[in-house]
């Protein structure tokens, strides 16, 4: 297996700090656009797609800033990390995902982010 490297994509998001941390963090939002059926036990969350479960930790969150989760099958030192911050320019709120994948895989990784994020910025009216 080759070396998997840290990338980000950035979108903004329009909506509140507030409702946006909603989507990201509990297994209810979650539900509304990353999986088709999100479960929670404590900081372990149950993701379901057509017959592909996953299992992700959530190994730290700071609420309206950020959460960050762990794949069952991640490296230790890997994570996918949703970060929330406002624009002082624009006033906008800016989403930053940072992930881990393959270099070849980047671009389909970042493909399938922004698919994730315009069923998102659905879900929250953007």
């Amino acid at each position: 297996m080759s070396k998997r490297i840290q990338y980000s994509i950035e979108f903004a998001i329009k909506c509140s700090p507030t409702i946006l941390y909603d989507f990201l963090s509990t297994a209810t939002g979650l539900g509304e656009w990353f999986a088709e059926k999100v479960t929670q036990k404590e900081n372990k969350f149950y993701f379901h797609w057509k017959g592909n479960d996953e299992m992700a930790e959530m190994i730290a969150a700071e609420e309206n800033e950020y959460v960050v989760f762990r794949w069952d099958w991640m490296n230790e030192n890997e994570y996918f990390e949703f970060r929330i911050e406002k624009s002082p320019v624009t006033n906008e709120t800016i989403l930053t995902i940072t992930d881990y994948a393959e270099k070849k895989d980047i671009k389909d990784q970042e493909q399938l982010w922004e698919t994730q994020i315009h069923d998102l910025k659905h879900r929250v009216g953007s």
